[in-house]
């Protein structure tokens, strides 16, 4: 599992985007977006540069992740 900061979620459609984005890297990836924290979390079998890389596609700054 990871869970990633990211930048610029600002709302329901940004979690949306987010959450889809990783889910199309990983059909089987459960995806958890906290707003307020802005915190994503990722239970999936893709690589954490894969992870990031979808979000930043995504258009959001992936600004730590562990």
């Amino acid at each position: 599992m990871y869970e990633l900061k990211v930048d610029g979620m600002t709302c329901g459609g940004c979690a949306a985007s987010v959450k889809r984005a990783l889910q199309l890297l990983d059909s089987n990836a459960r995806v958890d977006v906290d707003l307020p924290s802005k915190t994503v979390k990722v239970e999936t079998t893709a690589q954490l540069d894969a992870v990031k890389n979808a979000v930043e596609d995504a258009g959001y700054e992936v600004l730590g992740a562990a």
